[in-house]
């Protein structure tokens, strides 16, 4: 690299010499196959849980009606966040186990400490243990399972957890799998109580007119637990993490508290409350996803003045139309390698600038500068790929 080398800073990070020598023994694998199979067990163990208990409460036939119309919602609510993970998309693994936390391991977990909430609550002989159950225990039981999976996410993936989209976008999934699986729960006795008509109503509400609320009440601790990623005082960390929690609690019993008031009630709080906040989440998923563009053109702005890129790259890089125009330029000049090369270069160039990022605010892991060279090694391999030449 030239005298201008972003990466010397790095050097202040390292506290013992990395290796790109594979470890020669079993260890490795022993760690990843004991990391999966723990997991997997726990998943199949809560999976057939649920299943015990949806069998216990409804027909297979109604069940599996309950499932379909639940998995309407999803349309919606798992592309939106796909959506705002356009720069830098997370492991598809990773995604795919943050809906199972929610779907399997929270709504099981949610089941026993509500059920048991509620049970010492009746065995006390509280004036109203139905309305103290939903509006109390619910939302600190639920967002606290729920907000655990992002956090565990975090902890296994520390060195590629970039901060607020990332925390929003695991918080989604979650909120999107838990909701998936009370619905069914929900739907289905409504069905079994009160018929079509019931189910239909029990539909619109939680399908159609709140189907982000799980997602929305998560994200707020996504968004604590991103912006505690992203600095280096503990102070902060910690309030923002339990600020995010706090708030996502209230959120959720403000939510139960309007749908146990009647429609009258309901209908007042959903328009005057939770429509003008949930356009006001909305404006700001999309702040953020400009603003992680912004970013992306900061931070890799160094590497164009250092030779790596050039400035027109950057000015690409960090606008979406501008890579999807240069996604299909690289098609039409070389085919689907070609492509295949510029989503490369793409995802490793925002991987890179997120990389810097944390490198600037200090947060960035052990070996940072290793990872910094083999990234600016790998968009250099890309660029000749479907370009020919590397940057002069």
């Amino acid at each position: 690299m030239t005298s201008g080398d972003p990466s010397r800073e790095l050097d202040r990070l390292e506290t013992e010499e990395w290796s790109r020598k594979p470890n020669p023994t079993w260890r490795p694998m022993l760690r990843r196959i004991l990391t999966f199979g723990v997991a997997a067990v726990l998943l199949l163990v809560a999976l057939l849980i649920l299943l015990g208990i949806i069998g216990n409460q409804l027909d297979a036939q109604v069940a599996i009606l309950s499932a379909l119309m639940a998995l309407i919602p999803l349309l919606i609510i798992v592309p939106t966040y796909l959506w705002l993970d356009r720069y830098e998309a997370e492991p598809v693994r990773y995604l795919v186990a943050a809906f199972l936390w929610g779907a399997l391991i929270a709504v099981v977990g949610a089941f026993f400490l509500n059920s048991l909430g509620m049970a010492l609550l009746v065995e006390s002989h509280w004036s109203d243990p139905f309305e103290t159950g939903a509006v109390y225990l619910a939302p600190v039981t639920e967002e606290t399972l729920k907000g655990l999976g992002i956090f565990l996410i975090y902890l296994l993936r520390r060195h590629e957890f970039d901060g607020i989209i990332d925390g929003i976008v695991y918080a989604g999934l979650i909120g999107a799998g838990f909701a998936f699986s009370e619905n069914i729960l929900y739907l289905g006795q409504a069905y079994t109580e009160m018929g079509n008509e019931g189910l239909t109503a029990t539909f619109i509400v939680r399908g159609l007119m709140g189907p982000f609320g799980h997602s929305l009440f998560t994200s707020l601790i996504g968004i604590g637990i991103g912006i505690a990623v992203s600095t280096r005082n503990r102070g902060i960390k910690v309030v923002a993490i339990l600020g995010g929690w706090v708030c996502a609690v209230l959120l959720h019993g403000a939510w139960n508290l309007a749908a146990i008031a009647g429609i009258e009630g309901f209908l007042s709080a959903y328009i005057t409350f939770q429509v003008p906040l949930f356009l006001a989440f909305v404006g700001f998923l999309l702040w953020l996803r400009r603003r992680e563009g912004r970013l992306i053109g900061q931070y890799l702005s160094a590497y164009a003045d250092a030779g790596w890129l050039t400035h027109a790259e950057v000015s690409m890089l960090s606008h979406l139309s501008a890579r999807r125009s240069a996604r299909a330029w690289a098609k039409e000049r070389g085919g689907v390698p070609a492509q295949r090369s510029m989503d490369a270069f793409q995802d490793s160039a925002s991987d890179l600038a997120l990389l810097r990022s944390r490198i600037v605010h200090g947060t960035a892991e052990q070996g940072a500068a290793q990872r910094e060279q083999v990234l600016l090694e790998a968009i250099t391999e890309h660029r000749r790929d479907f370009i020919g030449t590397p940057v002069s």
